[in-house]
């Protein structure tokens, strides 16, 4: 360690928030995809990995929520996508009777 100052400029704050958003998507879709090969596969529930990329998802959202972040459209897209994801897992209830 030779003692020199490491200078942090908007540049270099952005690029790691950059990579920080890149980590938080490989780790999320990879334990979804975990998730769905153990589950179609292996026949194996795994609802602790699927509360992770859940639970990681409500982290981010509480975060930009206090942080008065998110927008109208941000809300429409919330709910569009919980109501096509209860209509697909309704569809999959009824198909495995």
């Amino acid at each position: 360690m030779n003692g020199d100052e490491v200078v942090r400029d908007e540049r270099t704050i952005f690029i790691e928030n950059a990579s920080y958003r890149w980590a938080y998507l490989f780790l999320s879709f990879g334990l979804l995809g975990i998730v769905a090969y153990r589950s179609f596969s292996e026949r194996q529930s795994n609802w602790d990995m699927l509360i992770l990329v859940i639970a990681g998802g409500l982290v981010t959202t509480l975060y930009q929520a206090v942080h008065r972040v998110l927008t109208r459209r941000w809300l429409w897209t919330a709910i569009a996508t919980f109501l096509v994801a209860v209509a697909v897992a309704i569809l999959i209830a009824l198909n495995l009777k």
